[in-house]
């Protein structure tokens, strides 16, 4: 009975780790169980290192790699467990190794850490036929959580870049129009108006496909959104009085596209109950710029 149960929490903890990495890596929406949790720890853990510190922007990176260590150290004991449960009738070890005088424990997760490497030693192999099937899954598994991780990595980058490079054309904007502060909105180009309504709306869709991009935080506040989101509703709602109709849409497509990431960050990061200003402030606070550039 007690091998039944330890096969079944082995089994229940590889499922769950699966689940995890399909929604979080492959779903459309991204949301997963264990990545928010890893990323949200850290992005809790770094904020104890002063705004300015290279090591505070660090938050995105380590923790991509702790998510990535975390799915990998549940499967390793998921499926040492089920290894556990069976040993040692049901393996058979090479002539070096004692199985009597050997720890089980000890040798589920050898052979667990060995096969999600891919490491294949073949000092312990499996007899079973169950086994004989599993050992093998886990090697593959190890080989997907790699390449999903690479992927992730080679994914999530552009979006940042995308965000940034929408930060940056603010911030760029605001200190043009500053230079020459006899120009009003109107001498704003439509189409850099659109433009930026059509990346505002980009930046969701990438929050809502790749949600880990929220824990990176940029240090630079021309290049951070949370720092120059407050720009683009303050310009949306300047061209939503211009006497112009194609500048008054363009301000309205910026006010929508705004809201709507509002919405977003509301609902999936920082969940408190607030208009679009407020969550605009609150974005900025939690990315510690909390003085406009």
């Amino acid at each position: 009975m007690t091998d039944r149960v330890v096969s079944a929490v082995g089994l229940l903890l590889i499922a769950v780790v699966g689940r995890d990495v399909f929604h979080t890596l492959f779903h459309p929406i991204g949301h997963g169980i264990i990545a928010p949790v890893v990323l949200k720890f850290v992005w809790w853990l770094l904020r104890g290192f002063r705004a300015d510190r290279r090591i505070a922007s660090l938050t995105g990176p380590l923790g991509l790699a702790l998510v990535v260590l975390t799915w990998g150290a549940i499967a390793v004991v998921g499926w040492a467990m089920l290894y556990l449960a069976q040993m040692p009738e049901a393996f058979a070890y090479g002539s070096e190794l004692d199985p009597a005088t050997r720890s089980d424990a000890f040798d589920a997760l050898y052979l667990s850490l060995v096969t999600v490497g891919t490491l294949g030693f073949g000092d312990i192999v499996p007899t079973s036929s169950f086994l004989r099937i599993m050992v093998p899954l886990e090697a593959l598994f190890g080989f997907m959580l790699l390449t999903a991780a690479v992927s992730w990595v080679l994914q999530i980058f552009p979006a940042l870049q995308r965000r940034r490079v929408l930060a940056l054309q603010l911030s760029t904007l605001r200190e043009a129009r500053s230079s020459q502060p006899d120009l009003g909105i109107d001498s704003v180009p439509v189409g850099v108006l659109t433009g930026l309504a059509a990346a505002i709306v980009e930046a969701r869709n990438d929050f809502t496909q790749y949600g880990a991009t929220y824990y990176f935080r940029d240090l630079e506040a021309d290049a951070s959104l949370a720092a120059s989101l407050q720009y683009a509703a303050a310009l949306a709602a300047e061209a939503r009085s211009s006497a112009q109709p194609q500048t008054r849409l363009a301000g309205a497509l910026i006010t929508t596209a705004v809201d709507s990431l509002a919405a977003l960050l509301r609902q999936e990061f920082l969940r408190f109950d607030g208009d679009t200003e407020a969550v605009i402030r609150a974005y900025a606070s939690d990315h510690r710029h909390t003085d406009p550039p």
